[in-house]
């Protein structure tokens, strides 16, 4: 499966600006050219290269992928950091971030093997992204209703329901409802250039 390259463009409300000059130099440091990086990611190089030059802001989906192929985090993606790996996380010190649709928040320290994230999912919004990865995920519902597909069965989630399961299951999330669903969201990052996120456009609907 292949990551769709239709993203959406940057826009002066919606505007990630540490992004792209973090992408590149994550990229190098991993020793990775980009033809291997996109090929890997499921980019092409030529959506790859916009990502990196901020002429493309990056999906969640994205940033996930390319955090795991760099062996990093998102929030190191981000150009965010928590001073001297901080076991507490302040409400107030985390901005929302948005991308592909989603508004997340950091929930965890970065540079750990986890990360944690509070994350809202609009209705409508990346419901056909199927994600298959290596690691373990757990999701909690704190608002809203979840439609969880995992490989062949398709779950309904509502409010003080979790799951926890092996990511390497094809899986795909989407809210139930017109006013979106928000989630505890945990999932582990394998530390290795050599990991990857498959991504990709699943014809049809979740029943």
């Amino acid at each position: 499966m292949n990551a769709s390259d239709a993203g959406p463009p940057v826009s002066p409300d919606d505007e990630l600006p540490a992004v792209a000059p973090q992408l590149r130099a994550l990229r190098r440091s991993a020793g990775l050219t980009l033809e291997a990086a996109a090929r890997a990611a499921g980019l092409s190089p030529a959506h790859l290269s916009r990502l990196e030059t901020g002429r493309r802001q990056p999906s969640l989906p994205m940033l996930l992928a390319l955090a795991r192929i760099y062996g990093t985090t998102v929030s190191e993606l981000l150009g965010e950091t928590v001073a001297d790996r901080d076991a507490i996380v302040r409400a107030g010190d985390m901005e929302p971030t948005r991308a592909g649709g989603w508004t997340y928040v950091q929930a965890g320290a970065s540079g750990r093997g986890m990360q944690a994230l509070r994350v809202q999912v609009p209705y409508g919004s990346q419901g056909d992204i199927v994600r298959v990865h290596p690691g373990e995920e757990w999701l909690y519902v704190l608002r809203g209703r979840l439609r969880l597909r995992l490989g062949d069965t398709a779950h309904r989630l509502g409010p003080g329901d979790s799951a926890h399961f092996d990511s390497l299951t094809p899986h795909r999330i989407a809210a139930e409802d017109q006013d979106g669903v928000e989630l505890l969201f945990v999932h582990t990052l394998l530390q290795s250039p050599t990991a990857t996120l498959c991504l990709g456009p699943l014809t049809g609907e979740l029943p």
